[in-house]
């Protein structure tokens, strides 16, 4: 695959921060939007998981906060979750 239809296959509209990934399911960033998102989303989770007192508060805190964080990168991403396996051919 060249790196302009790589680049091409990784480009949003606006107003998304994420695009499906190439292989597989799920998304990835490409906007600074995006991964600034997922900077801070890791970072809680370190947090939490550090500072939590238990390991139950830990499990309670930790289980909501990523399906939050699943449901609103699915939100910002162009086109959805979706399989796939590279980019479109023309």
């Amino acid at each position: 695959m060249s790196l302009k239809r790589y680049r091409d296959a990784l480009r949003v509209r606006e107003g998304y921060w994420f695009a499906p990934k190439l292989f597989g399911w799920g998304a990835t960033p490409v906007t600074w939007q995006g991964w600034l998102t997922v900077l801070l989303f890791a970072i809680a989770i370190v947090a939490i998981l550090h500072w939590a007192p238990t390991q139950f508060v830990r499990i309670g805190v930790v289980v909501p906060m990523l399906a939050l964080f699943v449901w609103f990168v699915w939100t910002k991403t162009d086109g959805g979750f979706r399989w796939s396996w590279g980019a479109d051919r023309d």
